[in-house]
């Protein structure tokens, strides 16, 4: 992974808007590290033990030293930072984003900041149709040019011939997954993403077999025609949505999977199935299974949550919506409209499909199935706001029996143990990378705690919440520029 370090004149003008080191680092003349942390009660996110009055030397975008408060004895440096015993974690990662949409380029990037307001200083992109451009994105942040969050990608999806899905590598046979995969291996993706609106079971196995073998991680939907026992036997890393898992807990799914290819039944009836036949003994039991596998789940909760629930919330009122354009959110339109042609009798079972594709979350945890937070925020995923969805999926999480522990581990060091970094970053350590996020509570007593942030060190650079005010109030501003720049070219437009 190459070195984040925020360019000097990024860093600067961030400094210069509100982020001034403190009379006490003022008198100090010997420098030997960038910034120490102090007062700070950190807490070990593989335990759960928290290390009280601690002291966190940062130096370039390292973790120096953490200790106890003794070390300010015999260490200073530029500037000191006073935690006032607030709780300090490593920085969250959403483990399922999107950065999409051809016409969207500029409104994605507006967001980057926003992510590190929001503690968010690492994402797992899923692939889009802007998939070159999420590489560039990744490699800029990587060398500090523009400021966000440190981007894993699998830049283009691969999919069937004549997909649903913008922007992605068709296949329809060895030759062209082949080739698909030589362009991939050319843009350094970071793992492989495969979905199967269009692509047949026997190709997609083959898919993750040969990604496999060219030493790949591969996060995957599970077709609609194979079954989740193929797709797992065939050596998946991850499994995208939980809703899968649903399948799980059907004795006889070969038998329904078989009937759905001969067309004896409708994949809609399957859905019912699913819900109705489900036995959590069985679905405990296999879970145990891809644990032993390895196989992990990100589960993305709350896309499911919102549109079973438009009916009691419309988020009219939603406040995030200040940062996100008129463009952006009008690809929510398709499945609102498509939420509000349901009967009450389908908007209770939606309601009783949500519930019990949450209720598995602390099943999968207790099975030992490594589970990771991710949002699947997106464009075209309604009211799953960049950001913000991922503190909502941790809330879900709680609300479902997960335990606030496993919780942070999900959002944090199971995504680094997935990406195979955890020797890197996402525990607060020394030697490990420096994205932290000091917390005004304790998150072991209730997760809601991640939303209440004090400030943030992305990449070795200490954010006070003065700075990351700034950056959410400029990204506020950048939204409304570009809806009028938008709304006036459409006038002109019009007259022409």
């Amino acid at each position: 992974m190459y070195k984040k370090t925020l360019s000097l004149s990024i860093f600067a003008a961030l400094v210069l808007t509100g982020c001034q080191a403190d009379t006490q680092a003022q008198q100090i003349t010997k420098t030997q590290y960038d910034v120490i942390i102090y007062n700070a009660n950190v807490i070990d996110v593989e335990t759960g033990k928290i290390r009280v009055n601690a002291v966190i030397a940062l130096d370039d975008d390292k973790i120096a030293l953490v200790g106890d408060e003794s070390l300010l004895d015999t260490n200073q440096a530029t500037r000191m930072f006073d935690a006032e015993n607030k709780y300090v974690i490593p920085g969250l990662w959403d483990m399922h984003v999107h950065f999409e949409g051809e016409n969207l380029i500029k409104d994605n990037a507006d967001l980057f900041p926003v992510y590190i307001a929001y503690g968010i200083t690492t994402v797992r992109d899923a692939a889009s149709d802007l998939g070159e451009q999420v590489l560039d994105w990744r490699d800029q942040i990587n060398a500090g040019e523009i400021l966000g969050p440190q981007i894993y990608t699998a830049g283009r999806k691969l999919e069937g011939i004549d997909s649903i899905w913008k922007g992605d590598l068709e296949i329809g046979n060895t030759k062209e997954l082949n080739d698909a995969l030589d362009y991939l291996d050319s843009k350094h993706v970071d793992f492989i993403k495969m979905t199967a609106n269009t692509l047949q079971p026997d190709l997609f196995v083959e898919g993750i077999k040969t990604s496999k073998a060219r030493g790949y991680k591969v996060s995957a939907h599970i077709p609609q025609k194979a079954t989740v026992e193929m797709i797992v036997g065939a050596g998946v890393s991850s499994i995208e949505h939980a809703s899968y898992m649903l399948r799980l807990g059907i004795p006889n799914e070969a038998e329904l999977i078989a009937k759905i290819n001969a067309g004896e039944i409708k994949s809609s009836a399957a859905r019912k199935l699913y819900v109705s036949e489900f036995d959590q003994t069985l679905a405990n039991k296999r879970y145990q299974a891809l644990a032993a596998k390895g196989v992990a789940i990100t589960p993305t909760l709350i896309g499911g949550k919102q549109l079973a629930y438009l009916d009691e919330n419309d988020h009219a009122d939603d406040d995030f919506k200040k940062y996100l354009t008129a463009e952006f959110m009008s690809h929510y339109a398709w499945r609102i409209e498509r939420m509000g042609k349901r009967t009450p009798e389908q908007i209770q079972a939606s309601k009783t499909r949500y519930q019990l594709i949450a209720s598995q979350i602390p099943h999968l945890e207790e099975a030992g199935v490594l589970v990771m937070a991710g949002s699947d925020s997106a464009a075209l995923n309604t009211f799953v706001y960049p950001a913000m969805a991922l503190h909502e999926e941790l809330t879900l999480f709680q609300d479902a029996g997960v335990k606030p522990l496993q919780i942070l581990q999900a959002a944090t060091v199971n995504g680094a143990k997935f990406m195979g970094v955890k020797d890197k970053i996402a525990t607060v350590e020394a030697n490990k990378e420096a994205d932290l996020v000091i917390l005004n509570s304790n998150p072991l007593e209730d997760i809601h705690a991640t939303q209440d942030i004090f400030a943030v060190v992305n990449n070795g650079q200490l954010l006070e919440r003065e700075v990351l005010d700034k950056l959410l109030a400029t990204a506020a501003k950048q939204k409304i520029e570009l809806d009028v720049t938008r709304a006036n070219d459409s006038a002109v437009d019009v007259r022409l």
